[in-house]
């Protein structure tokens, strides 16, 4: 897999063949090691570690209805008492971050309506803050680690 724009990290798998597997540690399970999940991973990874979220505060791919449409979301951070935070949309490596990206996780926040949105495809990473009272979005340096957010 291409290296991504995160520190070194190390994960369970088997990254050669035709099926390379990587473990999910929020699921418990292996799974396809596609682009987009290899970026998932990452961020995952670096949530927790470097910015210290807590994996069990962590949703991955959960179903969410936007004006009677299904969607499902890449990655939902919510704090200690379960209020949605962050929720991060992923693409693959190959894929440009662009305006219908930032729509795609817009239209995921008219439900959720999380102060914090990530948008990333591994090596490029955008963090825009919703302000809901002003309803205006600016985008920042970094997410805010946990501490920072208390």
């Amino acid at each position: 897999m291409e290296e991504l724009n995160f520190p070194k990290y190390q994960f369970k798998g088997t990254f050669e063949g035709a099926n390379p597997q990587i473990f999910d540690e929020l699921r418990k399970k292996y799974l396809k090691l596609t682009p987009e999940e290899w970026v998932r991973q990452h961020w995952i990874r670096y949530l927790n570690i470097e910015l210290g979220y807590s994996m069990q505060l962590m949703q991955v791919e959960c179903e969410l209805r936007v004006n009677n449409m299904r969607f499902r979301f890449d990655l939902l951070l919510n704090n200690s008492v379960g209020n949605p935070q962050v929720l991060c949309e992923f693409k693959a490596p190959n894929v440009k971050i662009d305006q219908k990206v930032f729509n795609q996780a817009a239209k995921y926040n008219l439900d959720l309506k999380v102060p914090y949105l990530v948008l990333s495809n591994g090596l490029q990473h955008f963090v825009a803050h919703c302000d809901f009272e002003t309803k205006k979005v600016s985008f920042i340096k970094k997410l805010p680690s946990v501490m920072e957010l208390n």
